[in-house]
């Protein structure tokens, strides 16, 4: 209790209060519930009035945290937000929970189209490095997110809006370096506005050793936009951007034996290979995205906006494995001296050919005290997944396809919004969506002749009613959100198929600014309704899936301040106080003893990877205009490696500090030079924010194996940026 006191006092957010977004249409109020502008973002964001728990962060902001690390590193300052990476530095293979979930229940729209991957429902930010070098705004909601396309959106919805045009043409050169060999180089362009048409784009190109053995990340990516707005009242523009990755992977983590010893920086991958360990065993990935939008103002309330997209992502994991059988792959064994060669080594290929496209438009009014947008979204993934066995240690093999299966995945819903103003400081709004799935699954790689035809019909509503008053703003709403099951879980086998989760989301909050502090409040409550989680059950078919759950929840409160002690310096953070039950959990052990597995029942426990404390807290000080001294502390609480709250199978709580100094000049040739030098984990803790574990019955006794994926000690970044 004292270091939850402690902490309440010393973080005091940041996020909450993030500038409001400047771009606003003619035909809207200032007031509106809505972020405004452009109209293809609207649709999926909330605005100042919104009655929900929402972080904004601006182009600036995106611009001091940007040194080459991917997107979650850049929103783990934000409330409920715990970031974590494969290699340890922040490059390569990263990830984020909020509120404890995870990224399958975390809904990532870029422009407003869905960045989720309609199988795993996760998001793999590795696919489009550098992306936030094209942001202009970012918004963060907490909890059950509004009426957009996507599959996860039960811990929050993170909306990435790249809508920015600069008049005047300019060029940019961004170019970091940091600990761990990592460099960052960036060339960003603009033509302007010229009679109505503009074009603008970026290159980028990110290396890094990583921080763990061999967690190298070789990443390219390029994006170009180009537009014509002849007036206020319509508008056409297309995005293009892709990204390539090839990444030395580091996803086994390392023993505990190993963390004990010392030994943070040890690879596992590849080292099935005798001798050294396999040069090659990385993913490769390339993803292209195409976005078009059109906007017409059909008169000065009302306004239509549509988008079309595809996504095109192609790539391979290659690994390399020993003593397997040639069956195994569909092979025939070679003879030697007319004796059949049973196993050998193979390099085998795990690849992925997708096609994702689909449409989102929306047709947004006002009359008298309302407001509202009525919108549909349709989705159709066609996706591939197939094996190559590339070489054998035995005898020489053409490449062979092991196994080729298909899926297909339509999405489509209808939703509409609408906000009420009942007078001068009472909102009202109500959010409805309806949402349709089909799934059809033809075979999984371990279970080829396993067929899931799955379709699902959701009511998602949402509710909820604002109070502003001067500085005063409060809110409460209640929102109902269903998701279906991913790949994974539909390889439950034939007798017990997954079933959809559901949510129920309270959220309370109050909000007040004034000129030298800001400070908000935010309960919520999440009961979820048959959530999937990992209990050690294997199914009929011999997989390890997710089971689903009857009761669990989440209840918590958020708390962010912002306090101007003087002209030159500030203070704030922010702090989430959380309870994550569930209740009547099944546990299933392994037995190697006497085969099987033993089962073990829990009333109540803990969800994994839910910390009841998580806490921001920052100082910065401005000794002079163009000089800012930054420095954040971050603190997150233990965690269980799985839901049955036991204190042997846990990350333990730590708290890291980063330090940044930034200084920026212009002369009359250049508009801007900024220098940025940033020193992460100052005091070199040594820390884990993620991992995982299993058990099994041997030798009459419960084996516990822990595995976790270490941080890297004190490090490095430095990062000038120049724009002409």
């Amino acid at each position: 209790m004292k270091r939850i006191l402690f902490a309440f006092f010393l973080c005091v957010g940041q996020t909450v209060f993030s500038q409001p977004q400047s771009a606003k249409l003619d035909s809207l109020p200032t007031d509106s519930f809505y972020t405004l502008a452009p109209a293809s973002v609207r649709a999926v964001r909330v605005g100042e009035n919104a009655p929900f728990a929402k972080s904004n962060l601006s182009k600036k902001e995106l611009q001091l945290l940007n040194q080459g690390m991917d997107l979650p590193f850049l929103l783990g300052n934000t409330p409920s937000v715990v970031i974590n990476s494969d290699a340890g530095n922040g490059v390569g293979y990263t990830g984020m929970r909020i509120r404890g979930t995870d990224a399958t229940r975390i809904n990532i729209t870029l422009n407003g189209i869905p960045f989720n991957d309609a199988e795993s429902q996760g998001t793999f930010f590795v696919n489009l490095p550098d992306f936030t070098s094209s942001a202009s705004s970012i918004q963060v909601q907490r909890g059950v997110g509004t009426s957009s396309n996507g599959t996860g959106a039960f811990g929050a919805s993170v909306n990435i809006s790249t809508f920015e045009t600069e008049n005047e043409k300019y060029l940019e050169l961004n170019n970091s370096f940091g600990s761990f060999n990592t460099r960052k180089h960036t060339l960003k362009f603009g033509t302007g506005v010229q009679k109505g048409f503009y074009v603008s784009g970026r290159l980028s190109s990110i290396e890094s050793d990583g921080y763990i053995d061999r967690a190298s990340s070789h990443l390219q990516s390029f994006y170009i936009t180009t537009g014509y707005r002849k007036d206020t009242n319509s508008s056409i523009r297309l995005n293009i951007f892709s990204g390539k990755e090839k990444t030395y992977q580091a996803w086994y983590g390392i023993s505990e034996a190993d963390l004990l010893a010392g030994n943070r920086r040890v690879n596992y991958a590849g080292t099935e290979k005798p001798v050294v360990p396999y040069e090659n065993e990385t993913d490769n990935y390339t993803q292209t995205h195409f976005q078009l939008f059109w906007e017409k103002r059909i008169k000065p309330s009302t306004q239509f906006s549509t988008a079309f997209f595809l996504t095109r992502g192609k790539g391979y994991y290659e690994q390399y494995k020993a003593d397997e059988k040639y069956t195994k792959y569909g092979l025939t064994p070679p003879l030697v001296n007319g004796v059949a060669i049973l196993t050998a080594d193979f390099i085998r290929q795990l690849w992925l050919d997708n096609y994702f496209y689909g449409n989102t438009s929306s047709l947004s009014a006002r009359k008298n005290k309302s407001e509202w947008t009525l919108g549909t979204t349709l989705s159709n993934y066609q996706g591939a997944h197939f094996g190559k066995v590339i070489w054998s240690s035995k005898n020489t093999i053409a490449p062979h396809l092991w196994y080729n299966l298909t899926a297909n995945k339509i999405d489509w819903a209808l939703f509409i919004k609408q906000q009420t103003k009942l007078s001068a400081h009472w909102m009202l709004y109500y959010d409805l969506q309806v949402r349709n799935i089909r799934h059809k699954i033809n075979g999984f790689r371990d279970n080829p002749t396993l067929i899931v035809n799955a379709s699902y019909t959701f009511f998602n509503p949402k509710a909820g009613i604002t109070y502003r008053n001067q500085n005063w703003k409060a809110f409460l709403s209640y929102s109902r959100g269903a998701k279906e099951p991913n790949r994974d879980d539909f390889e439950a086998g034939t007798t017990e198929l997954p079933k959809p989760e559901k949510l129920g989301d309270l959220e309370i909050g109050i909000e007040k600014k004034e000129k030298h502090y800001q400070v908000g409040f935010t309960f919520y409550h999440m009961l979820y309704k048959d959530q999937l989680v990992l209990t050690g059950k294997i199914n009929d078919v011999g997989a390890y899936t997710r089971t689903n759950v009857d009761n669990s929840s989440r209840m918590g409160v958020e708390v962010e301040s912002e306090i101007f002690i003087a002209k030159k310096w500030q203070t704030g953070g922010n702090i989430t106080v959380s309870r994550n039950q569930i209740k009547n959990l099944k546990e299933f052990i392994d037995d190697y003893d006497n085969g099987g597995q033993i089962q073990k029942n829990y009333t109540s426990s803990t969800l994994a990877f839910s910390p009841s404390l998580v806490a921001n807290h920052f100082i910065r000080f401005m000794p002079i205009k163009k000089i800012e001294l930054f420095l954040n502390s971050r603190h997150v609480g233990a965690q269980y490696l799985d839901n049955t709250a036991n204190k042997n199978r846990m990350l333990n709580a730590f708290t890291v500090q980063d330090f940044r100094a930034s200084y920026s000049w212009s002369t009359k040739r250049i508009k801007e030079i900024l220098f940025i030098g940033q020193i992460n984990n100052v005091l070199a803790k040594k820390y884990e924010p993620n991992g995982y574990t299993f058990s099994y019955i041997y030798g009459g006794s419960v084996v516990t194996e822990n595995y976790y994926f270490p941080m890297a000690g004190r490090n490095y970044m430095l990062t000038m940026n120049i724009k002409l």
